[in-house]
């Protein structure tokens, strides 16, 4: 390997995300900002893109070059079908690393791991985070689930390191597997906050009176507890529920009846309950993500499932007072910075968040330490070492 400062410059491989940049999951966002630090440091990135379209519809597709911020971005064959993306393009890219000239094959999440024995084969370093139990997630049909599991006994078997984001995870890994594993959790950056203006004209929302939820429409997500929980307590501000789907419909039209939905149609397509409270945004981005996060009263993640919640760690670095389910992985993020309630209790929810909505004071008093906790704690900038100290960490 070639010197840059007196460090080893190294050629790297990142695998297993939809495509960078996007912002389709936690994945996506935890592969562009460490590719992108990576590259600043000196060494080689290749990114291995899917092909396919953005899972919120083809509307939200971006062009992407063959360089993003230094990053170099391959796109590879894949089967653009529920519970087949990630295993064709896994095996594609998989076969592109193992005859590239890598130093180091970095895979994401545990389906895309069912190919990291092929680049071990030809002799590489191969790195697996784990970015949660995957096989738990109730959207997998038979086939799917048998993927996830391959990938994880795969990445098991043949990974040189493997990265958790929780002590969950890492004791599931040890109970089950007998296998050690780094825990190494994800970063956040300090946003700017945004006044509401986007928002305001498009879905007539202002600072503080609407709680959000914002995150992608999935089962194991628990937007269906927060409707539930809403509707119950006849709270006094709007409800935001903002995302896109995963894959599937299904979960989708069930919020919507959950909702009783109209469909504004003089409103560009905006889907709103009858009495216009609960506001159903679609995928968002941008500068309309950036006004929702700034301008919540509070941020809600009720989850059954994480790995370690980027969202909720965005929620908490724009200054929101976070209301979370009380599972591990969102405990150990907000540590007392935030509330929570009994997973998959949405009678629990509704009697907090109709608690919180009566307290401004205590609710502000969160809001004045999340962000500099959140943000000090989990630094971009010293996980990127962290994870390539781990790429050349010696057997």
């Amino acid at each position: 390997m070639s010197k840059i400062s007196g460090k080893e410059k190294l050629n790297i491989a990142m695998i297993g995300h939809k495509r960078i940049p996007s912002r389709e999951g936690g994945v996506e966002i935890v592969v562009e900002e460490l590719a992108t630090r990576m590259v600043g440091l000196g060494h080689s990135v290749t990114c291995y893109n899917r092909g396919g379209h953005n899972v919120a519809g083809s509307e939200y597709d971006t062009s992407v070059t063959n360089d993003y911020k230094g990053v170099k971005v391959k796109k590879v064959w894949t089967i653009d079908k529920k519970g087949l993306a990630a295993v064709t393009a896994s095996i594609s890219a998989s076969v592109c690393a193992a005859f590239g000239k890598y130093d180091v094959v970095h895979y994401h999440a545990e389906g895309p791991c069912i190919g990291c024995f092929i680049p071990k084969l030809f002799g590489k370093r191969v790195v697996a985070t784990i970015h949660g139990l995957d096989h738990k997630r109730a959207k997998w049909g038979k086939i799917a689930g048998f993927v996830i599991m391959k990938g994880e006994k795969n990445a098991v078997k043949y990974a040189d390191e493997i990265i958790v984001l929780s002590q969950g995870v890492q004791q599931y890994f040890m109970d089950t597997y007998g296998r050690e594993t780094v825990f190494l959790p994800n970063g956040v950056c300090r946003p700017d906050r945004e006044e509401a203006d986007i928002i305001t004209k498009r879905w007539e929302l202002n600072k503080n009176d609407y709680i959000l939820y914002l995150g992608r429409l999935v089962p194991e997500k628990g937007a269906h507890y927060l409707i539930d929980a809403y509707k119950a307590a006849n709270i006094d501000k709007k409800l935001v529920i903002a995302g896109g789907i995963s894959d599937s419909s299904e979960y989708l039209n069930r919020l919507l009846d959950m909702v009783g939905y109209v469909k504004d149609k003089d409103d560009k397509g905006v889907i709103k309950s009858p009495d216009g409270r609960i506001i159903l945004t679609g995928f968002v981005q941008g500068n309309t993500l950036a006004e929702l996060y700034s301008n919540a009263y509070l941020y809600v993640l009720p989850s059954d499932l994480e790995g370690m919640p980027l969202s909720l760690m965005e929620a908490m670095s724009y200054g929101n007072c976070c209301v979370t389910s009380d599972i591990e992985e969102c405990i150990a993020v907000t540590d007392g910075h935030g509330y929570a309630f009994k997973a998959g209790d949405d009678k629990e929810l509704g009697e907090l968040l109709l608690s919180l909505c009566d307290d401004s004071d205590g609710v502000e008093a969160v809001k004045n330490t999340s962000a500099d906790y959140i943000c000090d704690k989990y630094n971009w900038d010293n996980i990127t070492k962290d994870t390539l100290d781990l790429y050349t960490k010696k057997a």
